[in-house]
């Protein structure tokens, strides 16, 4: 029976809206709690009484593309948040006094990026900034009151540096710079303010080795480190004699996740994601308490705020079908109380399990990757389904990023509407030690792409996908993948759906923010040399927008105009060439939008046109029609409208709603 038939249709609003609460933190004292929630449909942040979260208000007041940076200051009565404008990602620094209500723009800098350094319990009413307000390549530190904005500026940037690491008295200790053949170099300051070598990173971990933090004696670095093992460990760093203890590693996976006691500043426990997030306990103290939240829900768990004295703890549970579960527990009389979960409108709808695999590529790495199969199509759970299923491929971005295991929206969108879903952790994708890194390493278009084809091939040989209806999907670097697939092997897809990817390395790269420049040597080795005429022929050659003849298969895209990463000219190129040999695309544009969509309404219309389009592509069982997703919502479509079911006429009638409104 099909899945058709079976379960219900879910609506792209309940996936794709915002959610109805998220990222619940206490105050330091742990008497009340922010989270983001909608305000007229826009994500602000609300605080509350923390024994009664649904007495909130919101305290903020942007009406754009949402709020999805904040944290609490020390002093208990302010909320400190990030925004930037139209997704340029110039972000700034506000701060909101909630005795008054008063929001104060804390970096009031056009094209100035702003960034967070440290938050310390010392100085409740100062934090640390970074800004290139006087280089735009380079982030200077400045200290700044967070009630009148003064700003005083501690360390002029001058070594170069991309990053780094201050103590809670708001000492600048160290910093980090990579050197010209890709190695990492982390400097200390002396008291004297001169930089003097600490301790160099090799090319081969510079991914996968930083500084993390101090403990309370300031005495010893808390380090992420790979260098003389494959995966990388937590690790404790003396900093006069340089001596280094391992605290915790996982062969399997680098470690991804640590708990420090809030005050006292010792590990307490570590986590490591190889399929799924396993965490290690250290300290006894907190033994029982994860004993005990173990038993309260499944589902991967979170510590994800705690107040100063370590009473109160907020805890996540992550699902992959279902939201995620927040309770606020008491740890002295432990009883842990529901607050909410991200999304109630999913705990109720037929949502589908995220199946972890491993898939042999064909040198024999290991691709971690995650399934999901239409609910009803596997009746045995043998994560295969009765018959082969069309399949979207969903490439995550970053390169140096990675999927993980839980609640993913598309994976629920597009099997809901009938298609195996599978994601894979290429090489390069991060999290998996360095070699698996490395193994990535100027092999974009190449042996990354291999991976990805290697997955498919798995899906098809084990009758999970119909080989004539596979599509490939992904954001960022998933585009340029998407790309790929299209030019490079363009008989295996019957279809790709680009979102915000490059299509040419040379101009990516002659283009990346100013901001990135003291980082080019992670580009220039690890995808290729856009500085040279041997480097940009090698780029040339794993470039899509070289071989766009050979598309032969729909393709959509979808680009932000403000995108500072992967800028519009990117699509714009392709599509041209595209046009120019009169190959048909479909271009989708948002003139208020970055590097994705971060407006639940550009989003809708987006998927909107993309459901369409999937669904014609891969002869799909069944599609919600676009309907009211473009209303909000700043689509513009460039190119190929005739080319998608539905969209010419939703495209008029949103024409027709704004002449009417205006």
């Amino acid at each position: 029976m099909s899945a058709k038939a079976t379960v219900e249709l879910i609506p792209r609003k309940i996936l794709f809206d915002n959610p109805d609460r998220a990222m619940p933190r206490l105050s330091p004292d742990g008497q009340q709690l922010a989270y983001l929630a909608p305000r007229a449909g826009v994500l602000n942040v609300w605080v509350g009484p923390a024994d009664h979260p649904d007495q909130a208000q919101p305290v903020t007041q942007d009406t754009g593309r949402g709020i999805r940076i904040f944290f609490w200051a020390y002093t208990n009565r302010h909320i400190l948040y990030l925004q930037d404008q139209k997704g340029d990602e110039n972000w700034r620094v506000y701060s909101v006094n909630l005795a008054n209500s008063a929001i104060k723009d804390l970096t009031p800098l056009e094209g100035v990026r702003a960034e967070i350094q440290e938050v310390s319990r010392k100085f409740p009413l100062e934090i640390l900034i970074r800004l290139n307000d006087r280089d735009p390549q380079l982030h200077d530190v400045y200290r700044v009151n967070i009630e009148h904005g003064h700003r005083e500026l501690l360390m002029q940037n001058q070594e170069n540096f991309f990053g780094f690491t201050t103590d809670e008295e708001y000492k600048i200790r160290l910093g980090m710079r990579f050197a010209p053949d890709g190695d990492s170099e982390l400097l200390r300051r002396t008291p004297q303010g001169l930089w003097e070598p600490f301790t160099q990173i090799p090319y081969e971990d510079s991914l996968t080795t930083w500084p993390i933090g101090f403990d309370l004696s300031g005495e010893y670095l808390y380090m992420v480190d790979s260098r003389s093992r494959d995966t990388a460990a937590l690790v404790s760093v003396h900093l006069q004699s340089g001596e280094q203890a391992v605290i915790a590693e996982d062969p399997k996976a680098d470690i991804s996740d640590v708990m420090i006691h809030p005050t006292q500043k010792r590990v307490q426990a570590v986590a490591a994601t190889y399929d799924r997030q396993r965490w290690q306990i250290l300290d006894n103290a907190i033994q029982g308490d994860l004993s005990y939240l173990r038993t309260l829900a499944d589902g991967d768990l979170e510590v994800v705020s705690r107040s100063l004295d370590d009473r109160r703890w907020i805890i996540a549970y992550l699902m992959d079908n279902g939201p995620t579960r927040y309770y606020l527990y008491e740890r002295e009389q432990r009883p842990a109380r529901f607050l909410f979960s991200s999304r109630k409108a999913l705990e109720k709808l037929p949502l589908a399990k995220m199946h972890p695999v491993v898939i042999r590529a064909r040198d024999g790495l290991n691709l971690v990757s995650y399934l999901t199969l239409p609910v009803g199509a596997d009746p045995h759970q043998t994560t295969r389904p009765q018959r082969p299923l069309p399949m979207v491929l969903f490439v995550h971005g970053g390169p140096w990023a990675r999927d993980n295991w839980g609640y993913h929206p598309y994976h629920q969108w597009l099997s809901n509407r009938g298609y195996a879903v599978l994601s894979v952790n290429f090489r390069g994708s991060i999290g998996f030690g360095k070699r698996f890194i490395n193994a990535g390493n100027r092999e974009w278009g190449a042996k990354m792409h291999d991976d990805l084809l290697d997955a498919v091939n798995w899906a098809i040989a084990e009758k999970i996908a119909d080989p004539s209806k596979i599509a490939i999907m992904g954001g960022s670097y998933g585009g340029y993948a998407t790309l790929v697939g299209l030019t490079l092997t363009p008989d295996l897809f019957a279809c790709g759906v680009d979102i915000v990817g490059p299509s040419s390395l040379v101009t990516l790269l002659n283009s990346i923010p100013p901001y990135w420049a003291p980082m080019i040597t992670i580009f220039t080795t690890r995808v290729g040399d856009h500085r040279t005429d041997e480097g940009r022929k090698f780029l040339e050659s794993r470039s899509p927008l070289t071989y766009v003849g050979r598309i032969q298969k729909p393709l959509l895209i979808g680009q932000g105009a403000n995108d500072p990463r992967v800028k519009q000219s990117e699509s714009d190129q392709i599509v041209e060439a595209m046009q120019t040999k009169k190959i048909p695309v479909t271009y989708v544009l948002f003139p208020d939008e970055g590097h994705g969509f971060a407006k639940p309404e550009n989003n809708m219309a987006f998927n909107a046109i993309a459901e369409a389009f999937l669904y014609r592509c891969l002869q799909g069982e069944r599609y919600e029609p676009i309907g009211d997703d473009f209303k909000g919502a700043s689509v513009t479509v460039l190119a190929g409208a005739k080319e998608i079911p539905g969209l010419e006429e939703s495209l008029k009638k949103q024409q027709s709603s704004q002449s009417v409104s205006t």
